[in-house]
């Protein structure tokens, strides 16, 4: 895919990704797209940090998308998430707004910015459970035997995984691997997006998070994790979700303590902030650079800064 009006905004948890980019929505006429994996879950809204009230401004409501959009416990995935950000990009431009992307969510913002395509192979459960028995060199082996496909990481058995149900998928369909080099071919000839991040000191980081950890614990955390949990979403599920949900949940089972609970989370999410970064660096590895500009300033001066390179683009 490719989204040649789209405006990014990127940066680790707590640095103002959201505030900045309902200030450019203002100017811009603009509409915002969230690029966070677990803010498309009802329910989920003070773990996650929705903020629904910072897309209300002066001047009016601040359109915005991919939130609230499947029930909490719902086994949402990648591949959904990219098929229901080209539909609500699409109806955003046919508005006449201009498509502001806001998110720390790693691999879901970089699969949208590629300008390679994706594979659009649905998951195979039963190829998945039968192929889960085998070690990483048997995985490879068996992908050897498959035309080399680009772009497929196999660095894990899981990686290896996926890349088989792709390669097998495209040896029953040709024609949809033809489509696929097709468009891979078009998309080398593409302008890379504008994307912005803000940088922050990593001591300005960690006072954020923390700052932020205390007023959402004070604002109701622990009663939004019991209410999933009495809406039966499984103790489990709300685990995998990670962070806040993992560490919460943790704490109603008995497994930890409450000051346990808030000082585990708390580096949790330090550490989290600090792979975030190291992904956004790997971004501009692989060809999708990043304008960064000072987290510190005000909004209005990251605002300007913004616009500028909007302008120069």
């Amino acid at each position: 895919m490719y989204y040649p009006e789209l405006l990014t905004v990127v940066g680790p948890t707590a640095c103002g990704k959201t505030a900045l980019g309902v200030a450019l929505a203002e100017e811009l006429h603009g509409a915002i797209l969230s690029g966070d994996s677990r803010q498309v879950f009802v329910g989920m809204d003070i773990g996650t940090g929705k903020d629904l009230d910072a897309y209300t401004t002066e001047r009016g409501s601040i359109p915005h998308y991919l939130i609230d959009i499947v029930p909490a416990g719902y086994p949402f995935n990648l591949f959904e998430y990219v098929h229901l950000f080209d539909e609500a990009y699409h109806e955003i431009v046919s508005q006449q707004l201009k498509p502001i992307f806001v998110g720390g969510s790693g691999l879901y913002v970089e699969q949208v910015l590629q300008t390679r395509p994706m594979h659009r192979v649905p998951p195979d459960t039963a190829l998945r459970q039968e192929l889960e028995q085998l070690s990483l060199a048997d995985l490879r082996a068996i992908l050897s035997r498959y035309p080399r496909i680009e772009h497929v990481d196999l660095s894990s058995a899981r990686k290896c995984i996926r890349a088989i149900e792709v390669a097998r998928h495209y040896a029953q369909y040709p024609e949809q691997y033809q489509a696929y080099q097709e468009a891979l071919s078009e998309s080398k000839q593409q302008k890379p997006p504008l994307i912005i991040g803000l940088r922050l000191a990593r001591q300005e980081i960690i006072r954020r998070i923390d700052q932020r950890l205390r007023s959402r614990l004070e604002e109701g955390m622990v009663a939004e994790v019991e209410r999933l949990l009495d809406e039966h979403v499984p103790a489990d599920t709300l685990i995998a979700y990670g962070l806040e949900y993992r560490f919460v949940t943790l704490y109603l089972q008995g497994k930890l303590s409450y000051s346990e609970m808030e000082e585990q989370l708390a580096t949790a999410i330090h550490q989290f902030a600090k792979r975030q970064m190291t992904w956004f660096r790997g971004m501009t590895r692989r060809g999708l650079p990043i304008h960064w500009i000072d987290g510190h300033q005000s909004v209005t001066y990251q605002r300007d800064r913004v616009l500028r390179l909007v302008k120069g683009s």
